[in-house]
Parts: structure tokens; sequence; C-alpha cells
């Protein structure tokens, strides 16, 4: 009992997860009395039954049930600890899921992905969407390793970096704009605004802003989309706030433009991940590449 077979526990979750023991016969390469015979001794030396058939399909027992959630755990530590390994052996190779919200997305990771890809051609990097809590959430339950997202971001068990300082600017239909510098609150009053979805932090922000000079906005359009209210500002279906990040260098383009607000608002952006992540030059390299973009 000091010690379990690696192979022996493979057998038995493929023998579980497809339903008989020839199929995990098939699946591991082996015949399918080795199959049996590496169950039985798995049997012997847990002193439990885990494995009975009902027709012709194997299904766990209730000792086998408990076991296959710990053997499923322990599957993914040991391919873990093989993927940690890998970039010392190849030096080019590993997996990084990142979350981050639809802006950093769009305008601030592209080059920094193609930098770090440049440097590990092997590199897979999955990008996922979401708001600050989503991502937080995926953090914690691993099924993310990092993400750049809107701050304040906590957690126990995270660890936060604050990278880049973004300016939120008003976004006006640029037929509108003519002689207009600074907003405050008080010239949004009487325009439809359209504002982002009230569940991220950055309309949190935004709200905030409008409550310190005594206002509270009441938007004809809440989007997810920066880049759909964009259009509809474009349209002249109303003004907005929005990331500076999300517009052109220069702050307009054919349809908008972006003008200061008064008084500032600036959002801050962070790198977030596990405090007990398990390091892999993949890992290493893909939080160098976000450090980069630090301005604050």
């Amino acid at each position: 009992m000091n010690s379990l077979d690696l192979n022996q526990l493979r057998t038995f979750v493929d023998v579980i997860e497809l339903g008989s023991f020839s199929a995990a016969a098939e699946h591991r390469g082996i015949s399918q009395p080795a199959v049996s015979a590496q169950v039985r001794q798995l049997e012997r030396r847990l002193g439990v039954r885990l494995i009975e058939r009902s027709g012709r399909r194997a299904q766990a027992t209730a000792a086998g049930q408990e076991l296959l959630v710990h053997a499923q755990r322990i599957a993914q530590e040991v391919a873990s600890t093989l993927e940690t390994l890998l970039p010392h052996r190849e030096g080019t190779h590993g997996r990084i899921r990142l979350g981050t919200g639809a802006t950093a997305c769009i305008h601030l990771l592209p080059p920094l992905l193609k930098r770090l890809k440049q440097r590990m051609p092997g590199l897979e990097i999955t990008v996922r969407a979401g708001n600050t809590q989503e991502m937080l959430k995926q953090l914690e339950s691993n099924s993310l390793d990092l993400a750049l997202v809107t701050l304040p971001a906590a957690g126990r068990s995270l660890e936060v970096i604050e990278l880049y300082q973004d300016e939120m600017v008003a976004v006006l239909p640029l037929s509108e704009a003519g002689g207009l510098e600074a907003l405050d609150a008080a010239r949004f009053h009487r325009q439809p605004l359209i504002l982002y979805e009230s569940a991220g932090h950055t309309r949190h922000l935004v709200d905030r802003w409008f409550a310190a000079a005594g206002e509270s906005p009441k938007p004809s359009m809440e989007l997810g989309s920066v880049e759909a209210i964009k259009r509809l500002v474009g349209a002249g279906l109303g003004w907005a706030i929005l990331p500076r990040l999300a517009l052109p260098p220069e702050g307009r383009d054919a349809e908008i433009e972006g003008l200061p607000l008064s008084p500032p608002l600036m959002r801050s952006l962070g790198l977030v991940m596990r405090r007990d992540k398990r390091s892999s030059r993949a890992l290493y390299e893909t939080v160098e590449a976000l450090l980069s973009l630090r301005t604050c």
C-alpha cells in the first residue's frame, strides 16, 4: 500500500471511461488478458473490488467510483509534471491558457503574442475573453494559467501585478465633436449614452466617475462589445466612454473621435495568476512578455 502502479491506474480508468476491457485493451495497445490482469493486481493491492459487469458494460463499484476521482486527478498531475519538464528537453514547446478582456485581446495582445511565438514556435496559446470576475473564477479553478484583466482583482490564492494604465475617453460621433475639448460628467446629461454592460469592472469605474460629479447615468444601450459600441456611436446613436486603447493611435477615425474626460479617468490592467502555479518555460516566457507592457 506504500505505492501504486501508474499503469494499473491508467488501465483501470480506461476500462471505466471506455466501458469494457476489450476497448481499454485496444486503446492501450495490449491484450485483453493483460488488462484484466492489471485490474486484478490493483484490486489485490487495494483489497477491494473495483469493477463489476452490467450486461456487456464494465462499471465501477462504489469503491471504484471513489478511486476513479483520485486516479483522474493523479493522471492530470502526471501530465502536468511531464509538461513542466518538456521545455527542459526541447526548449520550444508548451501550452498556456490566457484570459483577458475583449479590448486587450484585440488591441494589446496581438503583437505581444506574435513576438512570443517567434521565441517559442511550438508554444500553444489559448486565449479566452471575458470580464474580470469570470477570469478570476477560471484562474481559481485552474482552467486558466494567466489573466490580463481590469483591476481591482482579489483572491487569497492569486498574485496580482499592475501592468498598464489605460486612459478612459469620451467617444463621440465625429460630426458632434467640433469645438469640444475635455468633457465633464454634466456634458453627458442630455446625451443618449451607450455604455459597457453593468457587470464589468470598467463599467463600475465609469459609474463611479459620474457619481463623483453627482450624476447618475441612464444609458440608452448597454453592450458587452467595445467594437459594437464604437459602431453605434459612429452611427450617431449616442456618446460613450471607452478605453483609449480601443481607439486608433490618433484617437479618431472616419466616424468617431475620442476626447479627454474632466477630471481624467484611468483604468488599470493587471496580470493575475495563482501563487501556487507550477513554473515552466512556457509560463515564464508568457509572464515576461506581459511584463513588457508595464507602464506603472
